[in-house]
């Protein structure tokens, strides 16, 4: 499938406050996700990442602020919006293709569909194994089954690498770069900076739930440093 590549960014997060309690998590945080476009998004342990995914994939609500999907407000078609933050929310006793045979069931999707995503996941041979004794890995793969299940025109992804083999992560760096040849977009959080530059076009950088860059790639090798080399001189040296 081809996907139509829009002038209408594909995700716009417009003055994101997230406060739990008196603890603010996402203080106004503003960007935007090209259309065909992979965008990296990267923060120290406890910079807000993954409650900011979540607001995107609208399993939580703001505080303040707003996200758009398209333009529109946060949507829950499976082929527009594909989400993975883990875990992979598989009741350890069902094999895979009974979990992702639910899912096709609840999206409207067809049935066809969960023989086709466990092929390319890669877990065709353990589809009737139940969850409960699958490796991280093998939950990772799981879980970007279950994304991938509507073939969605926007993947959001939480550190999709972890638990994955070198061999693993080489296959998702494909995957992820053909769906933006044919226009699709990604928007992924990853602690493995080098192995992510090789991945994303763009770049969105938060400490402290704040925005401190967004850039594209290009423009960030225009100033010869790695992004390793800026991140850790915009979040004072703190892991990803």
């Amino acid at each position: 499938m081809n996907f139509s590549r829009s002038h209408t960014a594909a995700i716009s997060v417009e003055g994101l406050t997230k406060r739990y309690g008196r603890t603010t998590v996402v203080d106004q945080l503003s960007f935007t996700v090209r259309s065909g476009a992979v965008t990296g998004f990267f923060g120290s342990n406890g910079a807000g990442k993954t409650t900011v995914l979540k607001a995107v994939a609208g399993l939580v609500r703001p505080t303040a602020g707003r996200v758009l999907i398209q333009g529109a407000p946060v949507v829950s078609d499976a082929r527009v919006l594909g989400v993975h933050i883990e875990p992979c929310g598989a009741h350890p006793g069902r094999t895979a293709r009974a979990h992702l045979r639910t899912l096709a069931v609840l999206a409207g999707l067809p049935g066809a569909r969960v023989g086709e995503v466990l092929d390319l996941v890669g877990l065709d041979h353990a589809a009737e194994v139940r969850v409960g004794t699958f490796s991280l890995g093998m939950r990772q793969r799981l879980g970007l089954a279950s994304a991938l299940l509507g073939d969605p025109e926007i993947l959001v992804l939480d550190e999709p690498v972890n638990g994955l083999d070198p061999q693993a992560i080489r296959w998702l760096r494909t995957l992820i770069r053909e769906r933006a040849e044919r226009g699709g977009t990604t928007l992924l959080s990853s602690h493995i900076l080098s192995e992510a530059a090789r991945t994303v076009d763009d770049i969105v950088i938060i400490d402290k739930g704040r925005l401190v860059r967004s850039d594209t790639v290009d423009e960030l090798s225009q100033g010869g440093g790695s992004l390793e080399d800026v991140f850790h001189d915009l979040t004072g040296g703190r892991g990803a």
